[in-house]
């Protein structure tokens, strides 16, 4: 999609990749169904498992239902009601636990334990970076011309790794930027100093990339990216409420970051040729980050 509109605000081309119309609500149902795909009938006959409080929890719950199988879904207990309605409707089996990764991972560990079930990472496993490349190539193929930037949103690094890895193949003069929240910079800070950073603490309304980066995707990314970016939370909601307003599309905070980004640093994109993937559209419609007297 394209908005003659954003196009003037920002002074770029922007060419919208909209995961948010993806299956699930966003591009994570894409690396889930990769996942299930790799998987031999005689291992996934106990199903899969996996912890997130949000996209991949749905996308590994509607990939399984479609295989027929089980997704033994961890969620921790504060997870939005909105993404734990989603993800019982997609047939997801869920066990909450206490807020902490270390919670998650432990419950998992039993789940695991008494089912048999693979597990199947959010983003730091290469089935998943495969599926996710899948949206860059199927842009470049959608559009008649290879852009000059692709700028992705930046969590755990699942999208940002496939992206590169297409861009690598088909639209090698393509520079791939990721982009992150300001308050969640881990990313950007292993970037600039050129070594691992992880995660702290990250407070920010784009809850879908307050995770580190994987041991699998930190490589790729250090090695690919042209940048990483940042976008203040101001930002991040404007750029929301904009493509809700002008649009007519609902996205997520973190579907808004990338393009919150471009328009803090307009220079950088001027008359360029811009790919800008929203990530998703999963919100909850009940607790909406704008108020009318906070957007200009």
């Amino acid at each position: 999609m394209t908005s003659d509109t954003l196009n003037k605000i920002s002074g770029a081309n922007l060419f919208f990749k909209c995961e948010n119309f993806q299956k699930a609500g966003s591009f994570k149902f894409r690396g889930a169904n990769s996942a299930l795909l790799h998987l031999a009938n005689e291992e996934a006959i106990h199903g899969v498992c996996t912890h997130s409080s949000g996209n991949h929890a749905q996308a590994l719950s509607l990939a399984a239902k479609i295989r027929n199988i089980k997704a033994h879904i961890v969620m921790p207990r504060n997870a939005p009601e909105v993404k734990v309605d989603a993800v019982k409707s997609y047939g997801g089996l869920i066990t909450f636990c206490e807020p902490t990764l270390e919670a998650r991972e432990k419950t998992l560990e039993v789940i695991q334990k008494q089912t048999q079930a693979i597990f199947v990472h959010p983003y730091n496993d290469y089935r998943i970076m495969e599926g996710q490349a899948g949206c860059f190539y199927e842009f470049l193929q959608q559009t008649d011309q290879k852009p000059d930037y692709a700028v992705v949103p930046l969590g755990g690094g699942g999208l940002l790794s496939g992206t590169l890895l297409s861009a690598r193949y088909f639209s090698e003069n393509t520079k791939v930027i990721g982009a992150e929240p300001l308050n969640a910079n881990d990313a950007w800070q292993s970037f600039q100093q050129k070594k691992f950073v992880p995660s702290v603490a990250p407070d920010t309304i784009a809850d879908g990339l307050k995770t580190s980066l994987g041991s699998l995707t930190y490589p790729i990314i250090m090695n690919y990216v042209e940048d990483i970016i940042t976008a203040r939370e101001e930002s991040i909601i404007h750029a929301m409420y904009m493509v809700w307003e002008r649009m007519k599309i609902v996205i997520e905070p973190s579907a808004a970051v990338p393009l919150a980004a471009i328009l803090e640093d307009p220079g950088r994109f001027a008359a360029k040729n811009v790919a800008v993937i929203f990530s998703g559209g999963n919100v909850n419609l009940k607790n909406l980050p704008w108020k009318s007297a906070e957007i200009e």
